[in-house]
């Protein structure tokens, strides 16, 4: 029976009509659930930063709050750096997950009550430390203590944002629930898929040579359309590179332009600020109390972390001496701050090279986004930055002995590294890192020079930015 039933198949027109209809709803069905596992999946990466950044959250929050006590207790100023350290990680955490539940209205609310309640405990432990007086170690800060204002914030912030996990863990479970039908749906239909091809192929053998011949036909067209979508994916690929360079340029003018507006708006703000404390300091003179002479003090002192804050950020966004000194005096700059800053031995050997502006702001970001990556993650305890000409090309190497990495492994912190060698191959040049567990990490980068012609400024140097 199941013979006969073949043999007619075979012989009938509908017979390769059905077999192709059959595959393409499998190809559909696959595709479906392809599509809805990958969003699926996508989404529970989401829900794992987001339970992640809650972590860190609530982590960075107690370590504020202990830094603050610790603050208090010894009057030590060493306390005041793992509670500064933990605001800034507090903030990162808010901005990100503000941004996550905007998407995800599920959580919006909780996450407004953690943002509220966050809010009030980091300005109960700012007044706090507003009434402590460092000289003495007495002030009111202890009614504030004492008051329970600080342990009830908290108390809240720890229900909210558990309670936001634990809808995290659910919407995780249920993606993962889903992920598992897509699975199974998936099995189920390689399997089918699987049967139908070993009927096809059975009945393939037994066609004629008329069939062998439009097998032939359709493997051509086959091959025709491979190449049609191969010259697609060529230049769509272009077309990408293309977006992606505009973006980069588009992100360093708008640095430009943001380091400008800080320059010529809240420059001309502190600095009208500071004449102010001074001609109020003047006018007073002897008639000042201890109390007074010490805010003027201490107002004095605030604006001149202000303008100096100020100048650091304008020089983030766009360094001015590249653009004044030129490649070599700004890396160096760029590397005595990070030596200084970091209690770091960098030796240094930069020779003047010949390079486009934008070339050579390729070359500063990469040995910024190295040295940042050595600062957070290496612990390396010796670093070494060259820059020069070999052979007709600008070889740029940053190296370090600290703990490594895996590069063939997927790594979250890795976005800064791919985006400086893409980066750096739109200048048609090549990036390449090596790396091993225990061995540190040396990244090399190599450029082709530029004719003397093309040497100059890209943009306008940012003037007297670090006025």
């Amino acid at each position: 029976m199941p013979g006969r039933l073949i043999s007619r198949l075979r012989g009938s027109p509908f017979a390769f009509p059905l077999a192709a209809l059959t595959a393409l709803a499998m190809f559909w069905i696959s595709e479906t659930s392809y599509t809805g596992a990958h969003e699926t999946l996508g989404s529970l990466g989401e829900r794992g930063i987001a339970r992640t950044e809650l972590q860190t959250l609530r982590h960075a929050l107690a370590e504020a709050e202990s830094g603050q006590r610790g603050y208090l207790l010894t009057g030590r100023d060493a306390y005041l750096q793992p509670y500064t350290q933990a605001l800034q990680t507090i903030g990162q955490s808010l901005h990100w997950l503000r941004r996550h539940y905007a998407e995800h209205p599920d959580g919006a609310e909780l996450m407004q009550r953690i943002d509220t309640l966050t809010g009030e405990k980091l300005a109960e432990m700012e007044q706090t430390l507003a009434h402590y007086d460092p000289a003495t170690g007495q002030g009111h800060w202890r009614d504030l203590v004492m008051a329970d204002i600080g342990r009830e914030q908290m108390d809240g912030f720890r229900k909210a944002s558990g309670q936001l996990f634990a809808l995290e863990s659910e919407r995780i479970a249920k993606e993962q629930e889903s992920v598992n039908q897509t699975l199974l749906l998936n099995r189920i239909g390689v399997t089918a898929m699987t049967a139908l091809s070993l009927l096809a192929l059975f009945m393939y053998l037994r066609q004629t040579a008329a069939l062998d011949r439009q097998r032939a036909v359709q493997q051509q067209v086959i091959q025709a359309e491979r190449d049609n979508l191969e010259a697609e994916v060529a230049a769509r690929t272009a077309q990408l590179k293309e977006l992606a360079l505009h973006l980069q340029t588009v992100r360093e003018d708008e640095r430009s332009h943001l380091a400008r507006e800080l320059h010529d708006e809240l420059g001309a703000l502190l600095t009208a600020a500071k004449l102010d404390a001074a001609r109020l300091k003047s006018r007073l003179g002897p008639m000042m109390t201890p109390e007074v002479r010490e805010r003027m003090a201490h107002l004095n002192e605030a604006l001149n972390n202000g303008i100096a804050l100020k100048r650091r950020i304008i020089e983030d966004l766009r360094p001015s001496s590249l653009s004044n000194l030129g490649l070599a005096a700004a890396l160096e700059i760029l590397v005595r701050e990070f030596s200084t800053r970091m209690e770091l031995a960098v030796d240094c050997d930069l020779q003047p090279v010949s390079l486009g502006p934008d070339a050579e702001l390729t070359v500063y970001r990469l040995v910024q986004e190295a040295l940042t990556n050595i600062a957070k993650y290496a612990k390396a305890k010796h670093v070494t930055v060259k820059v020069g000409a070999e052979d007709g090309r600008v070889v740029v190497t940053v190296c370090d002995d600290g703990v490594g990495f895996e590069p063939s492994l997927p790594r979250l912190t890795a976005h800064g590294l791919l985006g400086m060698k893409f980066r750096v191959e739109s200048e048609k040049g090549e990036m390449t890192i090596d790396s091993a567990p225990g061995r540190g990490t040396a990244i090399r980068a190599v450029l082709p020079e530029a004719p003397p012609d093309e040497t100059g400024d890209s943009v306008p140097a940012l003037e007297a930015l670090s006025a």
